[in-house]
C-alpha cells in the first residue's frame, strides 16, 4: 500500500460529523475507569502544574485535567475539534478554559515566549505525522516549549503488534464506546487505514503512521529528552506485543 500523506490530511479526515461522534468512540466515563488517574499521577510525580494538551481533540484530557488542579490549556490542529472541545469545556462550567487551533510544527508561532511544566500528546495522535523531518521538528517544538525539568507524555498504538502479529484489540484501556467498530482496512510500514463503523451504519476513516516502539523512544533521545520510561496500556511491566496502547514518558 503507497500512501501518500501530510501533515495536514488529517484536518480533512475529521469532517463535522466525525467529530460530532468522537465522543461516543472514546465514552468519558469509561476511559476515566480505565485509566484511573494515570496521567495525573504521571504530572504530579514531575511536579507539573502547567499543562499543553497539543492534540485535545474534543478536549477530553484538556477538561479532565483542568477538574483535577492542573492549568491545562488544549490545542489542535482541526478547527472542528477546537470547536467541539470548546462545547464539552462549557458543558462541565469550564468556561474559562484557553482553547488554540495550533500545528504541531509551528507551535511556538501560537504559544509565543510561553513555557510549560508539561506537554501531552494523547490519543494517539503522534502518529498523524507520516514525515520523519516533520516529526523531529514538531519534538523540537515541544522541547522548547518546556520548562527546564518539564516532561513530554506520548501515547501511540502498539504497532508493532499490528505489524508484525496482526490487528487485536481488549478494547479495555482506549476507544470504550460500544456503539463503534475499530479495525485497519489495509496495513503496511507505509501506512494503516482504520474504519471506524457506527452501528447506525455510519463509516468514517482516519490513515495513520505506524510508528514503532522503539522509534519514538529514539526520537525523544535525539531531542534531548531524558529518562525515556515506557508504559503499556498503563503499566511499566509488559511483553512487546500485548498492549493496545504504548504510552512514552520523559524528562526535559
Amino acid at each position: 500500500m503507497q500512501i501518500k500523506n501530510n501533515s495536514s490530511m488529517f484536518i480533512k479526515e475529521y469532517t463535522s460529523e466525525f467529530v460530532g461522534r468522537w465522543d461516543e468512540l472514546i465514552d468519558w466515563e469509561k476511559r476515566g475507569e480505565s485509566e484511573g488517574g494515570f496521567f495525573e499521577r504521571i504530572l504530579q510525580e514531575h511536579g507539573a502544574k502547567t499543562v499543553l494538551d497539543i492534540a485535545s481533540g474534543t478536549g477530553y484530557h484538556t477538561v479532565t485535567l483542568n477538574m483535577n488542579g492542573f492549568d491545562c490549556t488544549g490545542s489542535d490542529g482541526s478547527a472542528n475539534m477546537v470547536s467541539k472541545a470548546r462545547e464539552n469545556a462549557e458543558r462541565f462550567g469550564l468556561t474559562d478554559v484557553r482553547l488554540e487551533e495550533a500545528e504541531w510544527t509551528s507551535l511556538s508561532s501560537t504559544f509565543t515566549n510561553e513555557k510549560f511544566d508539561a506537554i501531552v500528546c494523547l490519543g494517539n495522535a503522534f502518529t498523524h505525522l507520516f514525515d520523519d523531518t516533520e516529526r523531529r521538528i514538531a519534538m523540537k517544538q515541544i522541547y522548547g516549549l518546556l520548562n527546564e525539568g518539564g516532561v513530554v507524555i506520548i501515547d501511540h498504538r502498539n504497532y508493532d503488534a499490528i505489524l508484525d502479529n496482526g490487528f487485536t484489540s481488549k478494547h479495555q484501556s482506549y476507544y470504550l464506546g460500544d456503539t463503534v467498530d475499530i479495525r485497519p482496512e489495509s496495513v503496511s510500514e507505509d501506512g494503516v487505514r482504520f474504519r471506524y463503523s457506527y452501528s447506525d451504519g455510519s463509516v468514517h476513516h482516519l490513515t495513520l503512521c505506524p510508528i514503532r516502539q522503539d522509534y519514538v523512544t529514539s526520537l525523544l533521545s535525539d531531542t534531548g529528552f531524558q529518562e525515556v520510561k515506557r508504559y503499556g496500556d498503563f503499566e511499566a511491566d509488559y511483553n512487546t506485543y500485548d498492549p493496545d496502547f504504548i504510552v512514552q514518558v520523559a524528562k526535559k
